[in-house]
């Protein structure tokens, strides 16, 4: 987090609760509000070769950004491409990395090696040199991230969120120009803040054919890692940040499917707002929520097979994941009614006793009855539930889940 301070819990939820007043009565931003000029960053950006950056597979180049404090920028970024026929075009997916991240040639590498183009650009003006949350900064970059909470009151084209959201944007524009590259079979995933940008962009780049957030969703006011920075700031600038920049503000304007894919007791985005935020727009979503998934990028954020197989389909025409039809509940028995083109061969209740913050609760697993003829999975909720949902299993162990729904506590 970028601003941290030092306050009581009781103040903490009484300022939570001022600027939230203040946000429910600041109305939607419409698309012609938006303060990114989408005709300009539709086009390919200039690029060239970023000398002294090396990884095996893949290229290395710095692209044309949007100024900064009027001055001009450029973005770092690896581009991978994977070996196909001649003449041949590919789809290509643009991958946005998450909070202490920088562009990462592995996860281009992961989907080359899938048959798709990739670019992984950074996002807060620095280059793939260091460690981790400690890249160097390239002298010709954006500002850097994360929130940028402190930050609020500069103009709006000098905050890190119009930036960052720009530099996906621009990575989108230039790998479409690419002349293998199908420009008309395009998506994005995004990891934790890189998941923030992507609910974001999904709302801003219409060009896009399917958004996959990991982790990061919109209503950070609510109860998000960032309660205490907002507390900091006060009502007014929380509520000009949340505005400006909370996903929510974007996504009814989302005009591509999208997967969500999270875990039960992710530390920074919970399962409520995750919730508010995939009903917001108006294409289908689909949920993949398991317990306790680790937050992060590599194995966690980036491997998800769900992720692979939900572009494969949109993209390729492949087999899509199983989707949930229809939910409900009749006093304590819950049920799920799915259509799937591969066997379901598992179904599972996932359920919560606990209330509180969502972070801290635990969750607890128990066989669902599945009925294969009628795609329909059930089960019986146990005493004091407070929150359940369910999950089916493909014969590929691809997960899919209903959504999740909350119960008074007794």
């Amino acid at each position: 987090m970028n601003t941290r301070n030092v306050l009581s819990r009781a103040s903490i939820v009484a300022l939570s609760l001022a600027f939230l007043a203040l946000c429910a009565l600041a109305p939607a931003a419409e698309p012609s509000a938006m303060p990114w000029d989408t005709r300009a960053l539709f086009q390919a950006p200039k690029s060239a070769p970023a000398e002294g950056f090396s990884e095996e597979g893949v290229s290395a180049l710095f692209y044309d950004g949007v100024p900064y404090k009027d001055t001009p920028t450029r973005v770092f970024a690896w581009y991978g491409v994977p070996k196909t026929e001649p003449g041949k075009k590919v789809p290509a997916m643009v991958l946005v990395h998450g909070g202490g991240g920088t562009a990462f040639a592995v996860w281009v590498r992961l989907w080359n090696s899938r048959g798709y183009a990739a670019i992984a650009m950074d996002t807060c003006g620095c280059v793939p040199r260091g460690s981790y949350n400690k890249w160097d900064r390239d002298a010709q970059g954006g500002p850097a991230g994360w929130g940028d909470f402190e930050h609020i009151d500069a103009p709006t084209t000098d905050q890190w969120s119009y930036h960052a959201v720009a530099d996906v944007v621009l990575a989108h524009s230039l790998i479409r120009s690419f002349p293998e590259v199908d420009a008309a079979r395009t998506g994005i995933t995004g990891i934790s803040w890189g998941g923030y940008l992507t609910c974001i962009t999904a709302g801003v780049d219409n060009r896009f054919k399917l958004a996959v957030p990991v982790y990061g969703c919109g209503f950070l006011g609510d109860n998000s890692a960032w309660l205490e920075a907002f507390a900091g700031m006060g009502a007014e600038k929380s509520a000009k940040w949340l505005g400006l920049w909370d996903p929510s503000v974007y996504l009814p304007q989302a005009a591509m499917p999208m997967l969500w894919v999270t875990g039960t007791n992710d530390f920074a985005y919970p399962m409520d707002s995750l919730q508010k935020s995939y009903r917001l727009p108006k294409p289908p979503h689909t949920l993949a929520i398991r317990p306790r998934m680790p937050h992060g990028h590599g194995g966690a954020g980036e491997n998800p097979e769900e992720i692979h197989a939900f572009a494969d389909n949109i993209l390729n025409g492949s087999t899509p994941l199983a989707t949930v039809t229809k939910q409900g509940r009749d006093g304590n028995k819950v049920w799920a009614e799915y259509a799937a083109k591969e066997p379901i061969t598992k179904a599972e209740l996932h359920y919560t006793k606990a209330i509180g913050k969502w972070q801290d609760r635990l969750w607890e697993a128990a066989p669902a009855q599945l009925d294969t003829k009628a795609n329909r999975a059930s089960a019986e909720l146990p005493e004091g539930v407070t929150v359940y949902y369910i999950n089916l299993t493909d014969a590929h162990d691809l997960i899919v889940s209903s959504e999740h729904e909350e119960l008074p506590a007794k």
